[in-house]
């Protein structure tokens, strides 16, 4: 059984930074590409970054580029994201996900994990 764990969500204020983090159990972690994405109530899932197996290529979102950067440690399963600047207009859910063969800002990985809150408020 496959369990993804979100961590690092957090209150801030306008401009400040947080370091989310997503550890993978239960499958072969390099062999999976990841992503992170994000929902807000009432609005879609969307698609904020994501960094393919071997860490060799990674997208961003355009409304994160330049704020954001997606990282994974292999050796330790755990993917990362760090933001900084951070807006209030990237309050939302944050959601981890894997997948061996799909990949990309379209959410049509396999596995997810249940998120963590990110609020960005004065």
């Amino acid at each position: 059984q496959v369990q993804i764990t979100e961590s690092g969500g957090n209150l801030v204020q306008p401009g400040e930074s947080l370091r989310l983090s997503c550890t993978i159990s239960e499958l072969t972690f390099d062999n999976y590409s990841l992503g992170w994405f994000r929902q807000a109530p009432g609005k879609e899932r969307e698609g904020v970054s994501c960094i393919s197996w071997s860490a060799g290529v990674t997208y961003y979102a355009d409304s994160v580029q330049g704020r954001f950067t997606i990282s994974r440690d292999n050796a330790k399963n755990t993917l990362y994201l760090q933001m900084n600047s951070l807006k209030p207009e990237d309050t939302a859910m944050y959601h981890c996900a894997a997948d061996r063969v799909n990949w990309g800002l379209l959410p049509r990985y396999k596995y997810w994990g249940q998120g963590t809150q990110v609020t960005v408020s004065s």
